[in-house]
């Protein structure tokens, strides 16, 4: 197998052929058949299933059945007709829409080919006329044309399938047991993919495993951390293992750019988009449901890219397009024109078969542990009706809550972590209109009735930079002020003698900060000035109001809590791109076992169960200075070694040394006196004749 040649080998051999790597089309090269020059892909085996799908070159050919048969007279009626439907889907090719006639009775067969310009459209014809009603007695049903070798392939006689013997499959949680209680993390750069433990103790990471072209644009956890997904131009794929990671399942998804998983894992959302024949028409999107288990699609939805924009009215398309909720697998929801869309995963269809119509509705979320979702409507009919936010249980669609808001610019909604707690930032316009200020409305969402609270910031006409929930708890954060130093406040739900009323805590002047990161864990938050702001950082604990250091990274866009809340990693980078990207992502962990009350207790008495890691942190750190101390004996040896050889050489060279200072012995300059002598030495002599004219 021939080895691959790295970017830096294939730099240098075109400097050395003198070819411009940019005039030249890398998409334009097309390997001989069956020639891969040693160079495996992951997508090959793609391929293998259901070879004509890819080669047949009919892709792009559907077949319309259950047509009226009528006769000659009539062919250019109906013919008219059916490229009247298809036309409206996508471009036919010239001549691309054919009939066949019964060259006896001259009518019509009752089914017609039709040839689009592009898979894509032919795929959109297929779904969205599949099913048409022509008449009480025409019903079309289409398919590819792809599609019927694989139905002549299906036997005559049925054959109970082959029994397999039954093989346990790997432990995936396996990671979750190492001894030291280290975490994972992904590193991607380049060409190149690693999963590390983070080994802090040895002050280095230790590896796990790595790959070349593991991905052509990014990698992804899964939200349990129970798989690795990569993506490739053929679709994605997911990885795991007891001792490293297998290839687990594949889903095919031609030029996917996007991915999503259901927050249990169960699912994978797989997005593309592709662009239409006629430039006037909008990108065609394709999203799948998958499976991740048995890499079947459990549900896929096709449209042009306006109809998965935001509220579905041609705005800007979101990522992810379908939101889970309540942190389970149960349903998803999507954002349409006037209307919110949610479907339970029993069937993958609407709940109560429709959509929750809603007018003008711009925007919603799921609460992270309930079915309850927070949706916003802005102001109609020029103020007259107010905006509002509405709280909605799902599946019965029951209004919990709703709070009109008057002269409303805009409006963010943060749910806490727990689902304790709902936060509504609202700008609203002063009464001349010509600016805005901001407030916070807070709901209590597991308090009878759902009480809510009216936050206003000391100075309401502050800007609002940045807000975060500290994580199962109480407390938020918000960043709020002017460019470059904001200030940073501090609040809490609760109060030492009323719970009900929310109280600020603290104000920091004039930090350099304009992103917020809570642990994990709570208690300690990273005061970030990401990007323009140089990476500035500031690690502060809430709980004593106090900084506890600060750091630097220049240009940071990236901050990221290990799971656990021990470690930060900062980094810039550069995600989502195909060429020479960069991702750095932990490995997350599953929720743990314990119930509150337990990890309260641990929590209580740290001291006593942190005396056996203390023990083997001092252990480690005892073989370090151990280890440290042999490589600086062995440096030290080797240096002695070095110099003696240099002794030995100098005293061989004495004589040499002593015959070019005329005899004298000594190799001391200082017995030595310098004198400059001057030697003047005729080179050449020339006579010549000159003469003189009287």
């Amino acid at each position: 197998m021939a080895d691959v040649m790295m970017m830096n080998e294939i730099d240098a051999t075109a400097s050395r052929l003198g070819i411009d790597q940019s005039q030249i089309d890398l998409d334009s090269i097309r390997l001989p058949p069956g020639e891969n020059f040693g160079i495996i892909s992951d997508d090959e085996d793609v391929y293998e299933d259901d070879q004509l799908e890819f080669d047949s070159g009919f892709g792009n050919i559907i077949v319309v059945d259950n047509l009226p048969v009528v006769p000659k007279e009539k062919f250019e009626k109906l013919e008219g007709v059916i490229r009247k439907i298809y036309s409206q889907i996508g471009v036919i090719k010239d001549d691309g829409l054919w009939m066949p006639v019964d060259p006896q009775t001259h009518k019509t067969l009752g089914y017609c080919f039709i040839e689009y310009n592009t898979p894509q459209e032919a795929e959109l014809a297929k779904e969205k006329t599949n099913g048409y009603k022509l008449d009480k007695a025409h019903i079309f049903a289409v398919n590819m044309f792809d599609d019927f070798d694989r139905f002549m392939k299906v036997p005559d006689e049925w054959a109970p399938p082959e029994f397999k013997p039954y093989t346990p499959g790997e432990n995936l949680q396996q990671w979750l047991t190492d001894e030291k209680a280290r975490d994972q993390f992904v590193i991607r750069a380049g060409s190149d993919t690693e999963v590390l433990w983070n080994d802090a103790r040895h002050l280095k990471p230790e590896p796990v495993y790595k790959r070349t072209y593991w991905t052509e644009s990014f990698v992804q956890w899964s939200p349990l951390g129970t798989y690795l997904a990569t993506v490739h131009r053929q679709g994605a794929a997911v990885w795991g293992g007891a001792n490293t990671f297998n290839r687990l399942m594949r889903y095919a998804h031609p030029q996917v750019k996007l991915i999503d998983f259901s927050p249990g894992e169960k699912y994978l959302v797989t997005y593309s988009s592709h662009e239409p024949s006629n430039p006037r028409d909008a990108n065609r999107v394709v999203i799948n449901i998958f499976d991740v288990r048995t890499g079947k699609v459990m549900r896929d939805f096709r449209g042009s890219a306006d109809e998965f924009a935001v509220g579905g009215t041609g705005g800007v398309a979101s990522w992810p397009v379908f939101r889970w909720g309540g942190g389970q697998d149960k349903c998803f929801a999507k954002l349409g024109k006037n209307m919110i869309s949610v479907y339970e995963t029993d069937t993958f269809s609407l709940i109560d078969k429709k959509s929750l119509k809603i007018e003008n509705v711009m925007d919603f979320s799921w609460s992270p542990t309930d079915p309850i979702l927070s949706l916003y409507v802005p102001e109609l009919g020029g103020g007259n009706q107010p905006a509002r936010v509405s709280l909605v249980q799902i599946p019965g669609k029951e209004e919990l809550r709703q709070k009109n808001l008057f002269s409303v610019s805009d409006c963010k909604m943060y749910w806490q972590s727990s689902g304790d707690y709902l936060a509504v930032k609202v700008d609203r316009y002063t009464k001349t209109k010509k600016s805005t200020y901001t407030g916070f409305e807070l709901f209590r969402i597991k308090e009878r009735d759902i009480p809510i609270e009216v936050l206003e910031l000391d100075n309401k006409n502050d800007k609002i930079i940045a807000f975060a929930w500290e994580p199962k708890g109480h407390r938020f954060a918000v960043i709020h002020g002017d460019s470059p130093r904001p200030d940073v406040s501090f609040y809490s739900m609760r109060t030492a003698h009323n719970t009900g009323r929310v109280s600020k805590l603290a104000t920091l002047k004039g930090k350099q900060a304009n992103a917020l990161f809570w642990s994990p864990s709570g208690r300690f938050i990273v005061l970030a000035g990401l990007k323009g702001f140089n990476g500035q950082l500031e690690f502060y604990n809430v709980d004593e109001l106090e900084t506890m250091a600060t750091a630097e990274h220049f240009m940071a866009t990236d901050i990221e809590w290990d799971p656990t809340g021990r470690y930060v990693a900062t980094a810039v980078t550069s995600v989502h791109e195909m060429e020479n990207g960069f991702n750095f992502l932990w490995r997350p962990r599953p929720p743990s076992f314990l119930t509150p009350e337990k990890e309260e207790e641990i929590a209580k008495n740290l001291k006593k169960y942190s005396k056996k890691y203390e023990a083997e942190d001092q252990d480690v750190s005892m073989l370090l200075s151990e280890q440290e101390r042999e490589k600086r004996k062995m440096l030290k040896d080797e240096w002695e070694k070095w110099v003696n050889e240099w002794k030995l050489l100098h005293e061989e060279e004495k004589l040499e040394r002593q015959e070019l200072r005329d005899g004298e012995a000594s190799d001391e300059e200082e017995e030595y006196e310098a004198k400059d002598i001057e030697v003047e030495e005729v080179l050449d002599v020339t006579e010549e004749v000159l003469l003189f004219d009287d």
